[in-house]
């Protein structure tokens, strides 16, 4: 693509999936609208950049569509103070809006050339922001705990409680809970130290963090 067509693709992509999927937030369609995604995919895929679908990454693991992450973004309310851990650094697409948001970003990766590439990346565009480490994040990550945001960036069977513990007070989180085919995106939220609340947004598929905690299942 040529840098005049993908700017077209940007916009179009703004226009026609995120903001018709009820993405309002100035800050989020602004961001959206310069984000250089085509180069976070892999290079196979750099023509469907802005499409709306899931990115192959590799691993079994998806870059998520471009109207599913500015809607979770929106709905995480990041301020400029606000410390970010995410789950699953992937292509670091997701990290790089993160750190264009929010103070500092923590993202963790269990597959070592997701880390390497995702940092690589953030490196080319001036991304300083973001810590990158490699680890089993799935049933919580508390070494920097307390967040005021966190993201899980795959799906899992049931959340893990840990990472409600892990937010600050007034923190939010989202995560895609379920199994296929009925997957939810939630809203977690902290008021208080022992109080939660929790806010249904929207119905998707994504493929599940790499050892994501599965439900007890029966046995007769």
């Amino acid at each position: 693509m040529s840098e005049l067509n993908v700017e077209a693709a940007r916009r179009h992509m703004v226009e026609s999936q995120i903001r018709p999927w009820e993405v309002l937030d100035a800050r989020i369609l602004e961001l959206m609208a310069r984000a250089p995604r085509e180069d976070f995919v892999a290079p196979q895929y750099r023509k469907l950049a802005f499409a709306d679908m899931n990115l192959p990454l590799g691993h079994g693991q998806v870059m998520m569509s471009p109207k599913v992450e500015a809607r979770l973004l929106q709905a995480l309310e990041i301020g400029p103070n606000d410390r970010i851990l995410e789950i699953g650094t992937g292509s670091g697409f997701v990290t790089w809006l993160l750190a264009n948001l929010g103070k500092h970003v923590y993202s963790v990766e269990i597959i070592p050339e997701f880390n390497a590439q995702a940092a690589e990346k953030l490196a080319a565009h001036g991304v300083t922001n973001v810590t990158l480490e490699v680890g089993d994040a799935a049933r919580g990550w508390d070494r920097h705990a307390p967040y005021d945001v966190i993201l899980l960036t795959g799906s899992v069977p049931i959340l893990a409680d840990a990472f409600r513990q892990s937010l600050a007070i007034g923190g939010r989180l989202a995560a895609i809970v379920g199994q296929p085919p009925v997957m939810e995106a939630m809203l977690i939220r902290r008021p208080g130290a022992e109080s939660f609340t929790a806010l249904g947004l929207f119905e998707t598929s994504l493929p599940p963090l790499v050892n994501a905690p599965q439900p007890d299942r029966f046995v007769f």
